[in-house]
């Protein structure tokens, strides 16, 4: 179980654990994005995924519900980052779009942001190793850590 992402140059980075965002990244307006319950399954036979989120619509457990994850609700980035200091940053993939993923996303082993439809805050984008533009693509780099080299290589 996990992902290894061996980058030339550097030690490989051994992920266990997996944080993502819901509303803005996982989610649009509240709606679960096609395809992310495939990816995010798929993942889960690999990683311990957590969905942290404010749940500013309030449909996270029903968009949710019947996927191999834990739900926890966060008031605020600081909730979200305490949740990725528990889990050991070390070992741990973050995936977010707004300003409350900021902390979690500095701290986490690999920190992705997703610049979609909603748009991204501008602090996460600075402090990510990845900006992708759809969060399927996100996942899909974890699915496939190869296409990480590219991208994350000296």
């Amino acid at each position: 179980m996990g992902v290894v992402i061996e980058l030339p140059g550097h030690a490989a980075i051994e992920l266990t654990d997996l944080v993502l965002d819901f509303n803005g990244t996982l989610a649009r307006d509240g709606a679960l994005q096609p395809g992310v319950a495939k990816r995010v399954t798929r993942l889960a036979a690999r990683l311990r995924v957590t969905v942290m989120t404010a749940d500013t619509h309030g449909t996270a457990r029903r968009e949710l519900a019947g996927l191999p994850l834990t739900v926890e609700l966060a008031r605020n980035g600081e909730a979200k980052a305490d949740l990725v200091r528990t889990l050991d940053p070390e070992h741990t993939a973050a995936i977010g779009n707004g300003r409350n993923d900021v902390a979690m996303v500095r701290l986490a082993a690999l920190g992705i942001a997703v610049l979609g439809v909603e748009g991204a805050a501008g602090e996460l984008l600075r402090v990510a190793d990845v900006v992708t533009t759809d969060v399927n693509d996100a996942l899909d780099l974890l699915a496939d850590p190869l296409r990480l080299v590219a991208t994350l290589r000296d």
